[in-house]
């Protein structure tokens, strides 16, 4: 393709919002335009990056022994009532009415809607297992889509799913999906950890995330290299948090006039986050519930709804504590006129810690355990964080960021049972399914690789198997007729044996085309300027090792074909 005749609208100014890497490089490189919060257009070159990235994520779903299918976008809603995640899913799900009243759902997952396709259609143990998947465009209502396609409301997703006959075959199933993610990410050069994660709002007992490792990521995980243990700090499990003893000091009746934050109590009575317990108000099942939580801890509404056994809970509004009559930013456990309370286990063995007074303006210091307030039991409900103990071998936690691409999920029969999805196993009972399900982010993939991959230094590198293009030839003057014919030559015998390349033909500064070079990132840049025409060599460079070469056209024609794997 000529750089002349090919849309790539390149921006020098940087939108405001785009506040990361890919988030930039795409703007300005002209792969991403904005059209509402959330929701881009994808030009041309990010266009053919995502075919590649999900024809890659295709070959491998299909050796897992996986089919393609497309479902529809908009489902009717009694199929979400059906497994009760029609409230569940809450405000991130798109519903809308149609003409006729009825209401609808814009997929953000396809669990309900795969689910009724099997039921109608598998009747027999015989035709299990079955592997079902999609490269389609889901939407959800983000409360703050931020960082370009990373986190946007509309995207692409490859979603698959799994029928089993039995839980020893869906394990089955769920590790050849998970081979087939480690195969993915790595052909694809990326740096990542596999790790264990919660499930959400999914559901299912077992999953692991896909992490691709980046500073901006959004996840925190927690790595023991004693033992090699890695987990989402949403999943790990917290076994022991060490807190020193003293002696106890009388309890104080302390005025906090207008100081309701743990910061803000920590800054005004002089003492250390930890040393504040801070009491969370959860509604929950349609009553209130009280949390205790070290000051330095947060909340892990996951864990707390596992312990609750609901699906889905939620922190109190201000309108509950004028219900309860509690004063907001002053609440404690001591006399809280609320029975269940559930301490976290950061609060075990704590001395002379400062409480809500459950009196306006007001905070006890110096509370203990056992003489002021009374804890029975305690529950693993904080993020873990660096520095916590391993909860296999004991040894301290390392932290990094990582950016979520991929999941999976062994689901058992939560879809199946609610469904009422089953089949006929071979004794002639009906059973239900046992599911899996796999999910991939395409365009979150590509902005993870652009954070993985760019840098000022270097520019942007496409690995070769999702590149835009495989070489860019950079044309520095086109006023020059004896260079342009040795552009056009070499472009015409690349594209001839099915090499992808771009020239940049355009009659333009030659500090721009460079400039652009580097936000387009294909794997192998050709310089063609006057020092082509004093010693007949072009100026060669490979972006993923950024070494530079100067070659005469034999050994280019070799040295292109030995990297992008075409038999000479």
């Amino acid at each position: 393709m000529r750089r002349s005749k090919y849309y790539i609208p390149t921006q020098k100014e940087i939108p405001q919002d785009a506040e990361i890497k890919s988030h930039i490089i795409m703007i300005k490189g002209g792969y991403i335009r904005k059209l509402s919060a959330g929701i881009y257009t994808l030009l041309p070159i990010a266009q053919k990056i995502m075919i590649k990235i999900a024809n890659i994520v295709r070959k491998h779903m299909n050796n897992a022994g996986f089919s393609e299918l497309v479902m529809p976008i908009v489902s009717p809603k009694e199929l979400w009532e059906e497994t009760g995640r029609y409230d569940i899913y809450g405000k991130e799900m798109m519903k809308f009415n149609d003409r006729h009243k009825r209401e609808f759902v814009l997929g953000p997952t396809h669990e309900e809607i795969i689910t009724d396709l099997v039921r109608k259609t598998v009747k027999s143990y015989k035709e299990l297992p079955l592997g079902l998947y999609q490269i389609q465009t889901k939407f959800r209502d983000e409360i703050r889509p931020r960082f370009g396609i990373m986190r946007g409301r509309e995207f692409l997703m490859k979603d698959a799913y799994s029928f089993d006959s039995t839980k020893e075959h869906a394990v089955t199933t769920y590790k050849k999906v998970e081979k087939a993610y480690n195969d993915i990410f790595s052909e694809m050069e990326l740096e990542f950890s596999e790790v264990a994660a919660q499930s959400g709002p999914i559901g299912g007992d077992t999953s692991k995330e896909f992490m691709v490792h980046a500073d901006v990521g959004e996840s925190i995980i927690l790595k023991c290299e004693k033992c090699g243990y890695v987990s989402n700090n949403e999943k790990t499990e917290l076994v022991e948090i060490k807190n020193e003893k003293e002696v106890p000091a009388p309890m104080e009746d302390i005025e906090t006039v207008n100081i309701k934050t743990v910061e803000a109590v920590s800054g005004f009575l002089n003492v250390n986050k930890s040393k504040i317990v801070k009491t969370i108000l959860v509604r929950a099942a349609d009553k209130f519930i009280a949390v205790l939580l070290r000051g330095d801890r947060d909340l892990n509404m996951d864990k707390l709804n596992n312990i609750l056994g609901v699906d889905a809970s939620e922190l109190a509004l201000e309108k509950d504590f004028v219900k309860l009559n509690l004063p907001s930013g002053f609440i404690g456990p001591f006399e809280l006129p609320i029975k269940d309370i559930y301490a976290d286990i950061s609060v075990k063995d704590l001395c002379n810690f400062v409480i809500g007074a459950n009196k306006k303006d007001h905070h006890f210091k110096n509370v203990n355990i056992g003489r002021d307030i009374n804890i029975d039991k305690y529950y693993d409900l904080s993020f873990a964080i660096e520095g916590d103990k391993c909860p296999k071998c004991g040894g301290s936690l390392d932290s990094f960021h990582g950016i979520e691409v991929g999941h999976i999920f062994i689901l058992g029969n939560k879809y199946s049972k609610s469904m009422k999805a089953f089949f006929v196993d071979d004794a002639g009972k009906r059973q239900n399914f046992e599911m899996g399900c796999y999910g991939i982010g395409i365009g979150r993939t590509m902005a993870s690789i652009i954070e993985q991959k760019y840098s000022k230094e270097k520019g942007m590198y496409w690995p070769l198997c999702v590149a835009p293009c495989d070489i860019d030839i950079l044309l520095l003057n086109t006023s020059d007729e004896a260079l342009v014919k040795v552009g056009d030559e070499l472009y015409n015998e690349l594209g001839k044996t099915g090499i992808d390349t771009i020239i940049d033909d355009r009659n333009i500064n030659a500090g721009v085309k460079f400039a652009e070079s580097d936000l387009l990132g294909a794997p192998i840049k050709i310089v063609i300027g006057r020092k082509y025409l004093e010693n007949k060599k072009f100026e060669v460079v490979y972006r993923k090792n950024n070494e530079k070469q100067f070659m005469d056209h034999d050994t280019l024609i070799k040295y292109i074909k030995e990297i992008i794997g075409i038999k000479i």
